[in-house]
């Protein structure tokens, strides 16, 4: 049978709703809020989402649209809400959702949706990762208002200063929905008139100008030509300087017709608590995809990447959060796990953890040790808080209120469980 994600910040209704679906033999995950509803929703795959519209801290429809720009609404999601109006229906079927209950919920009406929901064979098309899914970056929220201010007065815009992954997010940003996506990067034949055709007000994009050979460039030429024409939009992203395309042999004009306007990418080394937040959507993204097994930060994790100087910028980080992935050997990763991958060879320094901390103030610093101290204690405890207790020498609601105060997990008391 299915697994089955209900996201309700009622207890009874959760219940309910969880008893009903556990005696059709369905597994079911439970959500209070929407931060427990994405850490769910990242660590158990559901088949099928049951998600409340009205809740105190992110409302259903904003958490729905965020999975939508994300590129994470790859599973069918039925809106329930006592206070259902039509707008709102018609709001959450816009973004993506799949029907809507109205409550209470009648055990019939909801066991025939759930089975619809199910059967939907046409399965939602993979939405891919735009800077409109981090919602609580503002340095990638600024990049996307820049991003769109520039497309919107020209038709070629160059991304300075980025390739791979990072470039095509910030092209898909770019990119209305359903509109057709042409990849210069992967053609190596000559472009035809047709394909620009085809891609008729869509995106042309270029990971890497870098990466160009000759045939490659005749084509760029080739669309630039025939992007008004076309209604196309191209995004050409460049890892090297445009002097050092035109010394490696590039025409001087084309050049120069790409690098009049252009949007350089923001450095992430000035903006540690960014961090966390894309290196988990970039995750996300990457185990999507199937580059990756399914895997999520734990909170020292995310911290120990927050932490760490990344003097490589972007590609650092794209290939620290994809080797990650593939390295660790449980579900998730761990603080030790990115010391691991990210430790220096530098024999008899200070680890890189704990380096890290030194060019701190003293409250970030306190912080920072206090959350991977507990986050170390927490792991090799198995969470069994009675002995976390003793180990740490906190009482036991001293301990709770620092837990919570740090962002850790508490999850469920392995104490009574053993």
């Amino acid at each position: 049978m299915a697994q089955v994600l209900i996201v309700d910040d009622e207890m009874g209704i959760r219940e309910l709703l969880s008893e009903i679906l556990a005696d059709e033999g369905h597994s079911v995950w439970l959500a209070e809020n929407a931060a427990v509803a994405r850490r769910l929703r990242s660590e158990k795959r559901p088949d099928l989402v049951l998600l409340d519209i009205w809740m105190p801290d992110t409302d259903g429809i904003s958490l729905l649209k965020e999975w939508s720009a994300g590129g994470l609404l790859t599973m069918p999601v039925v809106m329930m809400s006592g206070h259902g109006t039509i707008d709102s229906a018609v709001e959450a079927t816009r973004i993506g959702a799949t029907d809507f209950l109205e409550k209470p919920i009648a055990l019939q009406k909801l066991l025939a949706t759930v089975k619809k929901a199910l059967k939907h064979e046409a399965v939602l098309q993979k939405r891919p990762l735009t800077l409109d899914a981090f919602t609580r970056s503002p340095l990638l929220k600024d990049l996307k208002r820049r991003l769109e201010q520039a497309a919107a007065k020209t038709s070629v815009l160059l991304l300075k200063s980025a390739s791979g992954s990072i470039a095509e997010i910030c092209a898909r940003t770019l990119q209305t929905h359903r509109t057709p996506w042409l990849d210069l990067s992967t053609l190596s034949t000559p472009l035809t008139q047709e394909m620009l055709q085809n891609a008729g007000g869509g995106i042309v994009f270029i990971a890497d100008l870098a990466q160009f050979g000759k045939l490659q460039q005749m084509n760029l030429v080739f669309a630039i030509e025939r992007l008004e024409r076309q209604n196309l939009q191209l995004v050409a992203a460049s890892s090297r300087s445009l002097s050092a395309l035109v010394d490696s042999g590039w025409d001087p004009l084309l050049v120069n017709r790409l690098g009049e306007v252009w949007v350089a990418l923001p450095q992430i080394s000035g903006h540690a608590d960014d961090v966390p937040e894309i290196a988990t959507l970039l995750l996300a993204d990457l185990a999507e995809r199937g580059e990756v097994p399914l895997r999520h930060f734990s909170s020292g994790a995310q911290n120990a990447l927050r932490l760490h100087r990344w003097q490589g910028e972007w590609a650092e980080l794209l290939t620290t959060v994809k080797n990650l992935a593939l390295s660790a050997l449980d579900e998730e990763i761990s603080a030790d796990d990115v010391a691991r991958t990210l430790q220096t060879e530098a024999s008899g320094a200070a680890t890189p953890l704990a380096a890290l901390f030194f060019d701190l103030p003293l409250r970030e610093a306190r912080e920072g040790f206090e959350r991977l101290y507990f986050e170390y204690h927490l792991s090799s405890e198995r969470g069994n808080m009675t002995r976390l207790a003793e180990k740490t020498g906190l009482e036991r609601t001293h301990l709770y209120r620092k837990l919570r105060q740090l962002g850790l997990n508490i999850g469920r008391r392995s104490d009574e469980r053993e």
